[in-house]
């Protein structure tokens, strides 16, 4: 789970990643986070833990890629399916307990 905290900071990264300096794209920014995140835990049963800097990171890529991309019918780069993948199968969190 990530704490609103959290969320402002990786709000903060994506946009430090992007060379955004100022607030206008905001809103866009955090709906796309709050999605990657939702995704991540309801799609992918994920168990996220803003305090686990593997996480924290991931989705902050994850966000970045998402917005840098939208529109783009390019898959996933290797590096996030891959980090994605190790994610899933160490459960997230989770125990591992992901009904595969």
């Amino acid at each position: 789970m990530f704490t609103t905290d959290q969320k402002e900071t990786t709000l903060n990264l994506i946009k430090e990643r992007l060379g955004i300096r100022s607030n206008v794209r905001d809103t866009y920014l955090t709906a796309i986070l709050e999605s990657v995140i939702v995704e991540l835990e309801q799609e992918k049963g994920l168990v996220l833990d803003g305090t686990n800097p593997y996480h924290f990171m991931f989705v902050v890529d994850y966000a970045e890629w998402r917005y840098s991309n939208k529109g783009s019918m390019d898959g996933m780069p290797r590096h996030l399916q891959f980090r994605l993948h190790n994610l899933m199968i160490s459960g997230g969190g989770n125990g591992g307990n992901m009904g595969l």
